[in-house]
């Protein structure tokens, strides 16, 4: 029977996943499935990605970079979701000719707690690690030894569990490239910045409290696609339509998801999905990711205005002419926070913003989409804002996790000047209010949908 079994493995291997379903896995994907080169050389490092341009003399003075936490396990309402999802399995006797995948499904026993909630894993430690030798390599005037031996780095961090964690990651990762033994875990934690949502009531009882703002994702979640899918998963683990909620088949796809950040190995959960299915589910993470936390409603990304405006004080500081006598700014600022910090100051920056919404009926026209969550904010995400001393002035470059990405109407450039890059946002600079947006007029009202 054994030996049945793992026959039984090998075929359900080699028919299903025959193809890399964990690029479909929203906020909750691995970094390495945006970056597939780092599987081979974690430390790998392209210097081709700063660009400024060839033609002035520049050198980097500043990087401010946003970050989300590492891998981490499922929040305890997840943990509760698939707990019901794995008694279900084992309660409901399969129904005929379906008896094979359960068997292979019962070799998986559930090891997820309640106490887990979320909390930063090995993994996300060793992702903080990296991700702070590869910005040390890359940018060594800014996050390498000396500026880390003297202090000069700034670092702040939402204060969850899983972001103090990944500051105190991140930390140790800058010591251990600039060979110092001793790692002094300065961080100062500021939600403030770094979850300004909570404190935004435009936004918590306009959005985050108001059934009718995620609409579009309820009416896809009760649509034919995800009902097709949830009919097939159903019938390959031998139970009942009904009795496979669309929660419940979340649950599932998340369970080959956290297996896949947390241990690099695919479950046998994963085995359920084909690459179609993966889609289907990766769209509606994303229908709630854009109208939850991005372009779909504006006070969304108008939550973030406090760290808009901090990030810009903090270049402007360190781009503006010095005397001799004063102090050099910090050359670098990491800030840690979370896909839902993330988010809202991309949606700000009007970046990831397709010409038509992603709507629960255009499934099929949205398949070459930019706003796909999987590639912007896995585990480890990460926006920086390169400051170039160059010599017609200073220049701005963004990279979005390790990849040059152009400021909305500055498409001709990789680092445009930087008083360019802050004319394109004049509107956000000299407004952006919080006050007025989470607590004016519009606080409390239903959300914009004004696209």
């Amino acid at each position: 029977m054994f030996f049945l079994h793992f026959l039984l493995h090998i075929f359900v291997t080699s028919a299903d996943v025959n193809v890399n379903i964990g690029a479909h896995f929203g906020t909750k994907s691995r970094y390495e499935e945006v970056n597939p080169h780092l599987l081979a050389d974690i430390l790998a490092v392209n210097h081709s990605i700063l660009r400024p341009p060839t033609t002035e003399r520049c050198s980097p003075v500043h990087v401010s970079a946003l970050v989300r936490h590492g891998s981490r396990y499922p929040t305890v309402n997840n943990v509760r979701a698939i707990r019901k999802l794995s008694d279900l399995l084992r309660s409901q006797r399969p129904q005929e000719g379906t008896a094979w995948r359960r068997d292979i499904l019962e070799g998986w026993r559930m090891w997820y707690t309640d106490d887990m909630d979320g909390e930063l894993v090995h993994k996300g430690r060793e992702d903080m690690r990296h991700l702070a030798r590869r910005l040390s390599l890359l940018l060594p005037s800014l996050l390498g030894e000396e500026p880390v031996r003297r202090g000069r780095v700034q670092l702040l961090s939402s204060s969850k569990h899983r972001c103090v964690s990944s500051v105190e990651a991140f930390q140790e990762g800058l010591h251990l490239q600039a060979h110092l033994s001793h790692v002094d875990y300065s961080h100062r934690v500021d939600d403030q910045l770094l979850r300004s949502f909570e404190r935004c009531p435009g936004y918590v009882e306009g959005v985050e409290k108001n059934h009718t703002a995620l609409a579009e994702v309820h009416k896809f979640r009760d649509g034919q696609e995800m009902d097709g899918v949830r009919t097939k998963v159903a019938d390959k683990l031998g139970l009942p339509g009904h009795s496979l909620t669309a929660d419940l088949l979340e649950a599932a796809f998340f369970l080959c998801s956290y297996e896949l950040a947390i241990k690099s190995q695919h479950s046998p959960w994963c085995f359920l999905f084909d690459q179609d299915d993966a889609q289907v589910l990766e769209y509606k993470l994303d229908l709630k990711q854009y109208w939850k936390r991005a372009h779909g409603h504006a006070i969304n990304s108008l939550s973030s205005c406090p760290l808009f405006h901090h990030i810009f004080r903090t270049l402007d500081k360190a781009g503006r002419p010095r005397r001799s006598s004063e102090a050099s700014p910090e050359p670098a600022s990491i800030l840690i926070g979370h896909a839902e910090t993330l988010l809202p100051l991309l949606a700000l920056l009007g970046l990831y913003k397709d010409q038509a919404p992603p709507t629960a009926d255009n499934y099929h026209a949205q398949h070459g989409r930019t706003f796909r969550t999987s590639k912007i904010v896995p585990y480890a995400a990460n926006v920086l804002f390169v400051l170039y001393d160059c010599q017609r002035g200073p220049r701005l470059q963004l990279l979005v996790n390790e990849t040059p990405v152009r400021f909305p109407g500055l498409w001709a450039e990789d680092a445009p000047l930087y008083r360019d890059v802050r004319a394109a946002y004049r509107h956000l600079l000299d407004g952006c209010d919080f006050h007025k947006e989470c607590h004016g007029a519009h606080g409390g009202r239903g959300p914009n949908t004004e696209l």
